[in-house]
């Protein structure tokens, strides 16, 4: 169960492909590149347990990077490609990372890292070189393409949103320090979705996000061949998936609704028959969207419920959904159990916060509040969302955490544009929050109390969202803005944040969409 493995049995076999540019690497080129990197990591000072960072768009070496830390047993951080400088530095230099790998395609982003992160060691560069950075290619040229004399099994520590507003790495440790260790979401990728040698999934999503990575890696462990876009685009999709004649693939409901969107003979104009099972995570799924899917794909769609923290998962296969509109499914990695706000455990049919007894253990790197806010008492797990369970025990999320917003299957914490946009000279007071939206399930929105209500109107709207877009990644900061005199806040200074967001909201059942 490692790509090592299927080096030796399948050497010539393509592990992955990039769609756009047609590049294949295979099997044994993965293990080699993956052993020089670790060879080179190692010569470096880079040890078990030690950390690492990339940050670099959809890349032919991605997974190369993550192998090679995988089987020396460091702990890789994988940031997005859209944040900021300042952003991506915040990350860095929380995780600890000795070594950090980036691209041209980034230099500027690269380039502006320089100064901000003064306890890295090495910065290597795929592509060419910026000054401050080593060619990449040239650092692991020459390195032994055999394993490191002490391999042992590192894992991703990637970054969801924190109490303070600023993301906060989430560190599971690996369920074994062997490398070819069956963990819990192999078992699943293996067990109701059939995953194996003849598997090829296709990735449409961002490497840097949990799904994406950990999926891929899974089909590599199981000998598959993953194809992996460098963007989504509808169209693309459907015309790979019988060039390719995908059997797997994951997507996020924005891609579903896409999809869908095309006109009827661009949209069924392919043989989309290879297809086996499509799975679909990351944000809610609007009832209506995922009914036309499975009436054009049929029953092969499955969902499941987790997070990047790995505690607990639910999972609902076409019929079951079908016979449960709505549901997320039932528990196969941990305990479901629905609590009110003491921790008492609640009966079917009542509402509470959705926790996980039996998963994985987590933590919140540098953040010890965080990770003890997210356990109750007995020691339960919770992601922070709220939900109800059925007499069969399916859950149903009937809301989320209080202040997050998921759009387009990406996490946004509000705080931070918040914490920005009041520093403008013309804001008083500012909430930021989802709106419906009906292709990204939740779109930012901020509703701002203007120092002059004169100036409140659509010139001002635009200055705000650019001084917000100067600062954080776009999609962070709010596509529209609504002014009002006062926002309603507590003598105490609590925002009474649902008062806002109810008006928005009015008409929908829950605030999933």
């Amino acid at each position: 169960m490692h790509p090592s493995i299927h080096a030796q049995t399948s050497p010539d076999k393509p592990a992955y492909r990039m769609a756009g540019s047609g590049q294949a690497v295979s099997y044994r080129q993965l293990d080699e590149g993956s052993n020089r990197l670790a060879h080179y990591l190692r010569s470096v000072g880079v040890n078990a347990g030690d950390r690492i960072a990339l940050m670099l768009e959809n890349h032919p070496r991605y997974f190369e990077i993550c192998w090679a830390a995988q089987r020396a047993g460091i702990v890789y951080t994988a940031i997005s490609s859209r944040l900021t400088a300042g952003e991506a530095a915040y990350i860095v230099n929380d995780c600890g990372a000795k070594v950090f790998i980036s691209s041209m395609a980034l230099a500027r982003q690269a380039g502006e890292l320089l100064g901000h992160t003064p306890a890295l060691q090495t910065r290597l560069m795929l592509d060419g070189t910026i000054d401050g950075y080593t060619a990449y290619e040239q650092a692991v040229a020459g390195q032994p393409t055999t394993p490191v004399a002490d391999p042992s099994a590192g894992g991703d520590m990637l970054y969801s949103s924190g109490t303070t507003g600023r993301p906060k790495g989430v560190f599971v440790p690996p369920e074994s320090t062997d490398i070819a260790f069956v963990n819990s979401l192999l078992k699943v990728c293996m067990g109701p979705w059939g995953m194996g040698p003849d598997t090829v999934y296709l990735s449409p999503g961002p490497l840097y996000h949990a799904a994406p990575l950990r999926f891929a890696m899974s089909v590599m462990r199981l000998g598959g061949t993953v194809v992996v876009m460098e963007h989504f685009d509808a169209a693309e999709f459907l015309r790979l998936v019988p060039q390719h004649r995908i059997t797997h693939t994951q997507v996020v409901p924005t891609m579903f609704v896409r999809m869908l969107k095309l006109p009827d003979a661009q949209r069924l104009a392919h043989d989309l028959s290879s297809l086996r099972i499509a799975i679909h995570a990351a944000a809610p799924c609007p009832v209506p969207v995922k009914q036309q899917m499975i009436d054009w794909w049929g029953p092969i769609i499955w969902e499941y419920y987790a997070g990047t923290e790995g505690m607990g998962m639910t999972l609902v296969d076409s019929p079951q959904w079908l016979a449960h509109q709505g549901t997320v499914g039932r528990a196969v990695v941990g305990v479901l159990h629905i609590c009110d706000d003491d921790g008492t455990e609640l009966p079917p049919g009542q509402t509470g916060g959705v926790y996980f007894s039996d998963g994985k253990v987590f933590e919140y790197h540098n953040d010890p509040e965080k990770t003890a806010q997210s356990r109750n008492a007995k020691g339960w797990s919770t992601l922070g969302d709220i939900g109800h369970m059925d007499a069969e025990g399916y859950l149903y999320l009937t809301d989320r955490k209080a202040n997050m917003i998921i759009s387009g299957g990406v996490n946004i914490y509000p705080q931070e544009a918040e914490n920005l946009l009041v520093t403008h000279p013309k804001v008083v007071d500012v909430a930021v929050f989802g709106v419906p939206n009906e292709e990204f399930g939740e779109e930012v929105k901020a509703v701002v109390q203007p120092r002059d209500m004169a100036e409140a109107g659509p010139a001002l709207e635009q200055e705000l969202i650019a001084f917000c877009r100067e600062q954080l990644s776009p999609i962070k900061c709010p596509r529209s803005v609504d002014f009002l005199a006062e926002l309603p806040r507590h003598p105490t200074g609590k925002l009474y944040k649902r008062l806002l967001r109810d008006k928005y909201w009015a008409g929908h059942g829950s605030r999933i969409v």
